[in-house]
């Protein structure tokens, strides 16, 4: 792979799959964050902010959507840094002031957020400067349908969310509620083609040069799950669960178990796809199959992160 050239002043903080990428942005007047994970990371989150700033403080917090794992630490930031402006996708920006948890999928979801305010909103079409530099702002529905993708065209960086991966993209969550998305989720990855960018910083994984068969990769997997929404929805139930040990690192199987059937996610999957099978039957062979792809274990009564 050729040097890898970001713009001046931009730093990625890799994290994993329970916390999505951190980006910073160091500029001449002002410092700015994109996304800033999960909130049992959030200590963390603050801690890799403080320490690349430098005394430095942070001016600007954005989120390219709002799903837990990528705002998840936006109330730790503002602790840390009252004077901080935070901007969201426009989307949901009434539900945040009124934080309905239950619309904002942190209940359904059976995740964790703690409540955070917004100042302003993101809005397609616009540009916003980062680092001192003008960056695009696009639309990008499907994985979620307020989500945004952000692009700077002289050095050609696309921060792109969980629209694409270098090997795929997020759930589409809105097919899970009955919701056509896959078109969209075609859409993004037709806008992304369009931009023809050359660096890819994802919402989860290494930053990567952008390639045809990357594309190409999404494209097959999304042509997959429009031929099987069925195969869609295991997926993402495999997903949760997995996101699920990745916060506890351990626990009960039976609390496992239990978390699993009272969540409203898992309740409308199975209701919509897999009714023919017990709901606890089909948490016992998701978690099998994760203990097969080596990515759960399960000890006696135990189930661990892998």
């Amino acid at each position: 792979m050729p040097d890898m050239t970001l713009p001046k002043g931009l730093q990625v903080f890799e994290r994993g799959w329970l916390s999505s990428n951190n980006v910073l942005f160091l500029g001449g007047e002002s410092c700015a964050l994109v996304d800033s994970g999960y909130s049992t990371h959030s200590d963390q989150t603050v801690e890799l902010a403080q320490s690349a700033l430098r005394g430095r403080s942070l001016n600007l917090l954005l989120n390219t959507h709002l799903h837990s794992d990528h705002c998840g630490g936006n109330a730790a930031l503002q602790q840390a840094y009252p004077g901080l402006t935070t901007l969201i996708p426009p989307g949901q920006a009434d539900l945040v002031a009124i934080w309905d948890a239950e619309a904002l999928t942190y209940l359904p979801t059976g995740q964790l957020c703690p409540r955070f305010k917004y100042d302003g909103c993101l809005l397609p079409g616009a540009e916003i400067p980062l680092a001192d530099v003008m960056w695009q702002i696009h639309a990008a529905p499907g994985h979620d349908p307020h989500s945004l993708v952000l692009f700077e065209p002289s050095s050609r960086t696309l921060i792109s969310a969980d629209a694409l991966w270098e090997k795929g993209f997020g759930v589409v969550f809105p097919e899970l509620e009955g919701e056509r998305a896959f078109g969209e989720v075609g859409a993004t990855l037709d806008l992304i083609e369009q931009l023809d960018p050359r660096w890819v910083i994802p919402g989860h994984g290494p930053v990567f040069m952008y390639r045809a068969e990357v594309l190409a990769r999404s494209r097959e997997r999304l042509d997959a799950f429009v031929k099987n929404p069925a195969r869609h929805a295991h997926h993402a139930a495999k997903v949760l669960l997995k996101f699920k040990l990745l916060e506890q690192q351990q626990l009960l199987y039976a609390d496992f178990a239990n978390w699993a059937a009272g969540t409203r996610y898992f309740q409308l999957i199975r209701e919509r796809f897999f009714l023919a099978t017990p709901m606890v039957d089909w948490i016992a062979q998701l978690t099998d199959e994760l203990v097969r792809s080596a990515v759960a274990l399960k000890e006696g009564a135990m189930v661990f992160n892998a």
